[in-house]
């Protein structure tokens, strides 16, 4: 016998030493799993804290007889433009890293051949002798070895494809000139022909060459041509001005700022950005630089400054280059210096020493090209999107187009060479904001609801509620936003000041039928009597419903004198469908199961002693719920709010569907929003993998993990705090 136990009890051991390895090492699985969620969330969002750099990685010679005057992508096959000594224009492509002549261009001595580059396109600009203006793409000539001076009849086809354009200029001026300019945008292409200190403009429209406005301005000693923005700017008596092309004649707008002080008459150099709504200007010593952005204003769009940057004494900007895909600006200096700056809030983020002197800078994807006459070197930038700053997150920025500093969360457009705003805290301010006001609508229906069925209702009436209402738990978040959308959102336009006024007057009408229950409660049979105050509740709740619904709109615009909805809808920003109290009543009622549950088990947990101690000591029901029941569960009331709270910042569907998505910084009520959970689902799917918007998206997760994190840790440490308290104070 003692054989078969001492058997049994091996074997029993046995099994329980191999139930608590499998348990053990489900339980690191799981631990592990979440530190492998964390480290990933982490490392995705982590190169935003790296600084930016700049590697040499290459450097390209042309030949002695050979100027480059436009350089393009040679690593990815893009031609480099050179001029020649003998009236041609030369591509040479990257071939065994050496640059080979490719295709060239080639016209007569007394044509005018230029380039232009627009958003990383390269273009040939010729003029013949009798001011007939050709703009070609350089990519229509391809790049073969043939030499060719025209395009083969599918190339033309690419350039008529990639607007080819031709048009004339007045050969009175053409041949009278003393200098020309040439600048082009997607839209337009303006040409001014100076004549001494007098400059004729002639714009012409690239969709319809037949659109043609000129326009001659006088003593004008610089000038900057703007076709992006349709603006030019002018430097006239050593005054600087900026002449629109939406305006009638000649009118000009001053250009005034402290940065223009100081002895000289040539106007400092600028240096438009590739769609030409912000250009930095450097003052007429060269050490200080100013970004100008195009304004929205009283007069329409006008040009105004944002910030300025400091150089070293003696130095002076020479380019600047702007990179495609983020707010990233490189200036060169005379220094032998590349700036790199956060373009929107204008701060340095590198400085890099360079050991060549290159004269033009232009940024290739990841990869800036620096070209001298003679060469072209090539650095490789590293950590780029590190030149996000908290600056461009947190804090209000002059962007393109808006008339003061602003927060704007704007990432969603498909050009290059677009100003992002990447602020977050418009998200933040929409999950807070809808967090705290779906606590105000949960925490009294929750709470309330778990007082009663804790504290007041029997038994049996208990086991009946309870499970029904902890039941709502289970549906699905998606389900709530869809029936709030689908419903919810085009009602509030009809019903939402009805539930306003029902929200403020509620509380009083439970107060009253709590007075006049209990007399009425009496003619009751003695059966249905306990739970009859749930039943006055009801039927009060949907009288005031009632009320508020047909009568409460009229009669309180009546007093006032005003109609309420249209005074909402007129101070509202949003469609009223889809403004923050509409989602908060959605999010209330998702997480009131969750605060109710957890509240009710704490309520209902007081030990039975306490309250039968309370009422031996002459304490009615009311003081015993307040001073005693109440007292000993407030950790466990407090832990369900925050667990609440938690859940509705981290809510996702609901504030998905039911708002506008808008992301707007602005606490009002009436007020559209956009949640960060939201903006992860909308905006992740379509973001470039390993791109600062990327980054920033995770960066964003990270901040909801945290927050999530220290939410649940400081309701965890208060409900311990408050628990000893109550134990023991």
């Amino acid at each position: 016998m003692s054989l078969d136990s001492g058997s049994i009890n091996r074997k029993r051991q046995r099994n329980d030493r191999w139930a608590r390895y499998v348990i053990t090492g489900f339980g690191g699985l799981v631990l592990l799993t979440l530190v492998i969620l964390i480290t990933h969330l982490i490392s995705q969002a982590l190169p935003l804290a790296y600084i930016p750099s700049l590697q040499q990685i290459a450097t390209y010679k042309v030949d002695a007889n050979e100027r480059i005057i436009n350089t393009g992508d040679v690593l990815n096959g893009q031609p480099l433009l050179v001029q020649k000594n003998d009236c041609r224009l030369g591509l040479k492509v990257l071939n065994d890293n050496t640059l080979s002549s490719a295709n060239q261009y080639i016209r007569p001595c007394d044509h005018e051949l230029i380039t232009q580059s627009i958003m990383g396109e390269n273009y040939i600009v010729d003029v013949s002798g009798n001011a007939q203006v050709r703009v070609l793409p350089v990519r229509a000539f391809g790049v073969t070895n043939d030499v060719t001076q025209e395009p083969k009849a599918n190339e033309l086809a690419a350039m008529i494809l990639s607007n080819f354009i031709t048009f004339s200029l007045p050969q009175d001026k053409w041949n009278e000139r003393t200098g020309w300019k040439i600048a082009l945008s997607t839209k337009w292409a303006v040409v001014a022909i100076e004549q001494n200190n007098d400059i004729f403009v002639r714009w012409v429209n690239r969709k319809r060459p037949t659109e043609v406005i000129d326009k001659t301005f006088k003593n004008v000693s610089r000038y900057t041509l703007l076709p992006g923005s349709q603006n030019i700017l002018l430097e006239i008596n050593n005054s600087v001005y900026f002449n629109r092309l939406m305006d009638t004649g000649n009118v000009l707008y001053p250009v005034t700022d402290d940065i223009f002080s100081g002895d000289g008459a040539s106007m400092p150099l600028s240096f438009p950005l590739a769609k030409h709504r912000t250009f930095f200007i450097a003052n007429r010593k060269g050490d200080e630089v100013q970004r100008w952005v195009l304004n929205q204003s009283d007069n329409g769009l006008v040009f105004s400054p944002t910030y300025s940057l400091r150089l070293m004494q003696n130095e002076r900007v020479v380019d600047i280059a702007e990179h495609a895909s983020m707010n990233l600006v490189a200036m060169l200096t005379s220094k032998h210096r590349i700036l790199l700056v956060n373009r929107v809030s204008g701060e340095v983020v590198k400085s890099e020493k360079i050991t060549v002197n290159p004269q033009t800078i232009i940024w290739y994807g990841d990869k800036l090209f620096g070209s001298t006459a003679s060469s072209l070197t090539v650095w490789q930038g590293n950590d780029l999107s590190g030149s996000t700053t908290w600056s461009s997150l947190f804090s209000p920025q002059h962007y393109e187009g808006y008339e003061d500093d602003d927060t704007v969360w704007q990432t969603t457009s498909a050009s290059d060479f677009q100003e992002a705003k990447f602020s977050l805290t418009p998200l933040l301010i929409g999950s807070i904001k809808a967090s705290l006001l779906a606590l105000l609508i949960a925490i009294p229906v929750a709470i309330g609801a778990a007082i009663y069925t804790a504290f007041f209702a029997k038994g049996k009436l208990r086991s009946t509620i309870k499970p029904a209402i902890e039941l709502l738990e289970a549906i699905p978040s998606v389900l709530i936003g869809f029936i709030a959308a689908i419903w919810l959102s085009p009602k509030a336009e009809q019903f939402l000041f009805s539930f306003a006024f029902f929200l403020v007057v509620i509380p009083f009408v439970l107060i009253v039928v709590a007075l006049v229950q209990r007399p009425f409660a009496q003619w009751l049979p003695k059966r249905i009597r306990h739970g009859a105050e749930l039943l006055f509740a009801i039927g009060g709740a949907l009288l005031l419903g009632y009320v508020s619904v047909q009568y409460a709109p009229s009669i309180i615009g009546s007093l006032l004198g005003i109609d309420s909805f249209t005074l909402l809808a007129a101070e509202s920003d949003s469609p009223i469908g889809k403004t923050t109290i509409v989602v908060a009543l959605a999010l209330g009622v998702a997480i009131s199961p969750s605060i109710y549950s957890l509240a009710e088990d704490a309520i209902y947990g007081v030990p039975n002693d306490l309250k039968n101690a309370s009422f031996a000591l002459g304490a009615t029901r009311p003081q015993t719920l307040v001073h005693v029941v109440l007292h000993v569960a407030f950790p466990g009331i407090i832990a369900a709010v925050m667990l609440g709270f938690g859940r509705a910042f981290g809510e996702t569907m609901i504030v998905l569907m039911v708002t506008g998505n808008t992301p707007i910084s602005s606490w009002g009520l009436i007020e559209g929003l956009r949640a960060l959970t939201a903006n992860l689902a909308i905006e992740l799917p379509e973001a470039e993998v390993s791109s600062a918007h990327y980054q920033i998206l995770f960066f964003t997760a990270c901040i909801l993990f945290m927050f999530t994190f220290v939410v649940n840790t400081l309701a965890e440490l208060t409900r311990q705090r408050i628990k000893g308290r109550s134990y023991y104070g």
